[in-house]
């Protein structure tokens, strides 16, 4: 599926946000392997969290149309009993919604959880006996697809939650993770200066409040609150949330020659 999210994205961006019936079915057709029917693939893309909307006998991508300030994000900060998900398994989860500078919505929760090494109780604080009776991987896991809804995902190194996640979630037939996401560590990088941008150095030198390192939903918190401190940095050609996931990618020439053309724009 990730294939389909990719190019049905591109495909929404080189046509203002919207694609025919036929393109995107085109497109469907091309990167999928799918039995199903066109719209059971539509059914499924919004089941995993892909903003795709039907509107008018068009497809539209609502991170298109949608400002950065009113979009819905879901900031995210897992800890593992391991560094990769085929061996290794969720053990706390800790989550916030963060809509127009305010957080809507939380969740936390431990995992269950058999094996705990003893180097990740040091680094977390996480005991073995605070996950022998804490809810199932699915339970967890199945909660988490809905509180994600079709917010964008958030994280500190953003592809390792993600992929951990987008790994388990399959694993338990939840399907795979369609939210479009998006890197904090890359978004400061592009607006805030720095030293270095472990979340634990910018918790600090930016006084982003309360902070217990490698506890799940203190890490997303004080993420969430760095993920504002961004925003207050953001150029003025960001408006959109996918004008902001596309300048949190870009590289330095991207944004010189953007610059370059907003100055022509304003000239006389």
């Amino acid at each position: 599926m990730q294939k389909i999210y990719e190019a049905l994205t591109a495909g929404f961006r080189r046509n203002e946000g919207y694609l025919s019936v036929a393109s995107y079915e085109r497109i469907v057709r091309k990167h999928g392997s799918f039995l199903e029917d066109f719209d059971t693939i539509f059914i499924l893309l919004q089941a995993s969290g892909y903003p795709i909307m039907e509107v008018d006998g068009r497809y539209r991508l609502e991170t298109f149309f949608t400002t950065y300030r009113q979009q819905r994000y879901c900031v995210i900060d897992i800890e593992t009993n391991g560094s990769k998900p085929e061996t290794a398994q969720v053990i706390e989860v800790g989550a916030v919604i963060l809509q127009n500078g305010e957080i809507v919505d939380r969740f936390e929760s431990f995992v269950e959880c058999a094996f705990l090494p003893e180097y990740i109780s040091k680094i977390t604080g996480i005991l073995p006996e605070d996950l022998l009776n804490a809810p199932t991987q699915l339970e967890v896991l199945s909660k988490l697809r809905v509180f994600m809804g079709d917010a964008i995902f958030v994280a500190h190194n953003v592809n390792f939650d993600y992929g951990f996640l987008n790994y388990s979630f399959d694993r338990f037939g939840l399907g795979t993770i369609g939210n479009q996401r998006l890197c904090s560590i890359e978004l400061a990088r592009r607006t805030i200066e720095s030293e270095r941008y472990g979340l634990a150095y910018l918790s600090e030198t930016l006084d982003l409040g309360v902070h217990t390192q490698h506890r799940a939903f203190s890490d997303a918190l004080v993420t969430s609150r760095l993920l504002e401190l961004t925003f207050q940095n953001l150029p003025p050609y960001v408006e959109m949330a996918d004008d902001l996931l596309r300048f949190s990618n870009s590289s330095r020439k991207e944004r010189t020659l953007i610059k370059l053309e907003s100055k022509k724009d304003e000239a006389p």
